[in-house]
């Protein structure tokens, strides 16, 4: 058992489980009922995405001070209880269930699902 990190969007893969969309906003000019079929994802759950105000600091990063500036925000945001809980969840239902979290960006080590990964290792996560 184990959480796939994935882009939202991309076909899915066997095994993966329930997708979980750890983004901001809806796709745009998509359905609601076509989330899932269009690969996007089956459950929202915004808990886990940067701010907006995060997210300006990801886009605008073009250093490694900058990206690294991104990240301490973003670790900052998921220490608070509620979001801490949410990965402990997470990392604990990687050990019984297949499942998988994801963001729209192109580029993994350029999006929050980058940090994301490396939290939910720290918290025990499985990952596939």
């Amino acid at each position: 058992m184990a959480i796939r990190i994935v882009r939202l969007g991309s076909p899915r893969e066997k095994g993966e489980g329930t997708r979980i969309g750890t983004v901001r906003r809806p796709p745009r000019g998509v359905l609601k009922s076509e989330f899932a079929s269009r690969n996007f994802y089956d459950v929202w759950f915004p808990n886990l995405a940067p701010s907006d105000s995060t997210v300006k600091l990801a886009q605008a990063a073009e250093t490694p001070a900058q990206w690294n500036a991104f990240k301490r925000k973003y670790r900052s945001e998921m220490s608070t209880p509620e979001n801490s809980h949410a990965i402990e969840l997470l990392a604990a239902l990687s050990h019984t269930t297949n499942f998988s979290v994801g963001c729209y960006c192109e580029n993994e080590n350029h999006c929050h699902r980058s940090v994301l990964r490396e939290l939910l290792l720290e918290h025990g996560a499985e990952l596939g």
